[in-house]
């Protein structure tokens, strides 16, 4: 298994004044795999990926890929990564296609062009110039320029971040060709659904540490609790108190909101209502739910990843 590792990562640290903005993290990838990185924003994902593809000096640390030293062959590195930043600006004059292939002139081989285009659905757009396209179209078209050298591994920062429901379902169906195709994917994002979508393995980052590291699947497995329920009480009571009651293994309580995290649904809910009915709480919007990555972060931080 060892030998399909591509990315290693060891120890990576950097720091900007006192301030630990990635603090010693370890994590490898495998040959194939899309591994993500999730956290709220600020947690280090971004400077974590900056430092991999050559864009910051790791302060401590170590880290290979494909073989190559990040701090000592860089140009090798470049060779052999494709890189779709948060904040990629493209020449908002040129045209699509002008751009692919100024792109493609900066590399020994490229990629069929028109293929490309054709992947990254902007064959309509070929000859209409950057600054008309939409937030879709140019997140496809910034990830169009980081695959142009048929890089083995693509680093994609936030690749859906402002983009409406449609056009994050389209790139998500992108994100699984490419690894249908042997790419390595190493993905941030700080939504919980992309990443439970798409990602073999992710690691939670948090503060500039990595808290957590496995499948989506096995990190809830880890929270012990099935499902969620979910409901506002105008003056809640101490998290103890809900923890005796039947079914509920852990509490979260922000203000009015409550989240009670069980793997006995039932028990919960009935020991919930007669608690209620006993005490005279008024329990309003009540929802129950699967249990997703968010709950894994609240969890593990104690507060959401959407408001950290």
């Amino acid at each position: 298994m060892h030998n399909s590792i591509i990315v290693d990562v060891k120890g990576l640290r950097k720091r900007y004044g006192s301030f630990n903005a990635v603090n010693g993290v370890f994590f490898q990838v495998e040959k194939g795999e899309i591994f993500g990185l999730l956290g709220p924003n600020g947690a280090g994902k971004t400077t974590t990926i900056e430092m991999l593809v050559g864009l910051r000096k790791p302060d401590e640390g170590t880290a290979t890929l494909a073989g190559f030293d990040v701090k000592t062959e860089v140009n090798k590195v470049k060779e052999v990564i494709g890189v779709q930043l948060q904040s990629t600006s493209l020449f908002e004059l040129l045209k699509v296609e002008e751009i692919l292939k100024l792109y493609g002139s900066f590399y020994p081989s490229h990629v069929n062009i028109d293929e490309l285009i054709g992947d990254m659905l902007l064959t309509e757009k070929r000859n209409d110039r950057i600054k008309g396209l939409s937030g879709g179209q140019k997140q496809r078209l910034a990830i169009a320029l980081a695959l142009i050298h048929d890089p083995d591994i693509v680093f994609l920062d936030e690749p859906t971040t402002g983009l409406d429901p449609q056009a994050r379902r389209t790139l998500w169906d992108i994100v699984l060709r490419l690894k249908e195709r042997g790419k390595t994917i190493i993905l941030s994002t700080h939504y919980m659904d992309e990443a439970h979508v798409l990602c073999d393995r992710v690691g939670i980052m948090d503060q500039g540490e990595l808290i957590a590291l496995d499948t989506p699947a096995n990190l809830v497995k880890k929270l012990q609790s099935a499902s969620t329920v979910e409901f506002h009480l105008s003056n809640p009571p101490e998290r103890e108190w809900f923890l005796k009651m039947e079914g509920v293994k852990e509490v979260s309580i922000k203000d009015t909101f409550v989240q009670l995290y069980t793997d006995d649904l039932q028990s919960a809910l009935t020991s919930l209502i007669q608690a209620s009915e006993e005490h005279h709480f008024k329990i309003e919007d009540l929802q129950t739910r699967f249990a997703t990555l968010e709950d894994v972060f609240i969890h593990m931080t104690g507060r959401s990843i959407r408001e950290s």
